[in-house]
């Protein structure tokens, strides 16, 4: 039988809020444990352990909570054994809006007794004056709110906003002006609460947000993500009514791509030799780099909703998801010690997920010669294999045994380039051909099992 985690909610505010369920449970003996003292009915848990020092010691909120939850289910574990009761109490209701909940209830080390609390919900909707059913309000974590609140155009509660930089995040997220209505609700439940109105525009500046700060929105004017969301419906009546754009297709469409991924390449080189990076003029450039590079992967998803086969959301959803997947290191429980371990990491499981016999299957046949040669090496040499040249090796390939900088390399190069084109060399099929060559040479020695270092190409 699994260990067993009973988690009660301290209520929105004072004492006076805190069930008889709860505050009967919090006296018994046996081990307790408070998600933070930053409430005023901490108290009332007695002397219960606090996790206030994950907050103070961990880089992010995620580390936080992956902290707290392993910390609750060794205590839960520990507890069962001398058969006793592990008990753990959040601020507010243990369903609201509370992570380390969710992530405990997921756990399957462990069962997680929930005992029903009075949140701060219940208290908003009353001093709102509102039925929050009847007027259809949706309830946004402020963490997330540019995503989580995506299209909606209210009414919104808006919660967790703590500090004033969400409070910014917020704000950035809906081009309002001064006509859209901010109500403040803060410290909702105990003696300081406070309840007011802003102007969208000083949201940020009137606000000294705290860790008991929510926002209500009564109507939001200009739905958050609007301008992602225009710019998709621009594309499709592109697609209906400009001759030019009814045309395309994702071949026609190809070269485009390039050129704006070049020129966008070409903005960020800009930035990064300009004598002050932060530049104005640089930054607007990259700006719209990035916005016509945009503009080529939602007419690709405009084309492949109309053929029926996915759109801009199942783009946005599977990036967002394979993200996650190959972070398990930020996502999961594993545990990395350098950059290199999460690249090699990333290799395998982006090689389990689209089944890939090779390490060299899913390497873009279509780049330049040069830049694939370079991703063909870069694979061999994290499979462990030591690139040489062979005895007949031509000038430039005695760089590999020099020590040599970025300037010197590139001036042998392009000597190299210009010796070869004086013979009538096309030096970008040949090297391309090189780079077919190792690849298949690599895969052979992948079939046949351990790859024997410094083999020579061909």
């Amino acid at each position: 039988m699994k260990p067993q985690l009973t988690v009660c909610g301290l209520g929105p505010g004072g004492e006076g809020q805190l069930t008889v369920e709860t505050e009967e449970l919090l006296s018994r003996p046996g081990p307790r444990y408070l998600r933070t003292t930053r409430h005023p009915s901490a108290s009332k848990a007695g002397r219960a352990e606090s996790f206030d020092h994950f907050y103070e010691e961990a880089p992010s909120f995620a580390e936080v909570y992956r902290g707290i939850v392993e910390a609750l289910v060794t205590a839960a574990t520990a507890a069962a054994s001398g058969d006793d009761e592990a008990v753990y109490a959040v601020p507010g209701s243990p369903l609201v809006l509370e992570e380390t909940v969710r992530l405990l209830r997921h756990d399957e080390r462990i069962t997680v007794r929930l005992v029903p609390a009075l949140s701060f919900l219940d208290v908003a909707w009353a001093r709102l004056g509102l039925d929050p059913v009847e007027a259809g309000v949706r309830l946004i974590d402020g963490l997330q709110f540019g995503t989580h609140a995506a299209g909606e155009r209210g009414p919104l509660l808006v919660a967790h906003a703590y500090a004033d930089h969400v409070l910014s995040d917020i704000k950035l997220a809906i081009d309002a002006g001064p006509e859209q209505r901010v109500v403040v609700l803060q410290r909702l439940g105990t003696d300081d609460e406070a309840i007011f109105e802003v102007a969208w525009p000083d949201l940020d500046r009137l606000v000294e947000a705290d860790h008991l700060t929510s926002i209500f929105l009564p109507e939001v004017t200009a739905p958050v993500s609007f301008e992602l969301a225009r710019s998709v419906a621009l594309v499709n009546r592109l697609r209906r009514d400009c001759p030019w754009d009814q045309e395309q297709d994702h071949q026609s469409l190809r070269r485009y791509l390039l050129e704006e991924t070049h020129e966008l390449v070409d903005a960020i080189d800009g930035l990064s030799s300009a004598d002050d990076e932060g530049s104005a003029a640089g930054y607007e450039d990259l700006e719209e780099e990035l916005g016509d590079v945009l503009f080529q992967v939602l007419f690709h998803a405009e084309l492949a909703a109309e053929a029926g086969q996915f759109s801009i959301v199942d783009v946005a959803r599977t990036l967002h998801d394979k993200l996650v997947s190959r972070h398990p290191h930020v996502f999961g429980q594993t545990t990395v010690d350098s950059t290199a371990e999460i690249v090699s990491n990333w290799d395998a499981i982006k090689q389990t997920e689209k089944q890939r016999e090779s390490m060299m299957d899913g390497v873009p046949m279509s780049m330049p010669a040069l830049a694939l040669a370079q991703k063909v090496l870069q694979r061999a040499t994290r499979a462990g294999i030591e690139v040489g040249f062979g005895s007949d090796q031509v000038a430039a390939g005695q760089l590999a045994t020099s020590t040599v900088d970025e300037q010197a390399v590139g001036l042998a190069l392009l000597a190299f380039v210009d010796s070869a084109a004086a013979q009538g060399i096309d030096v970008e099929g040949a090297l391309r051909g090189a780079a077919v060559a190792a690849m298949a040479r690599f895969r052979r020695e992948e079939a046949v099992g351990p790859v024997t270092p410094h083999w020579v190409l061909g």
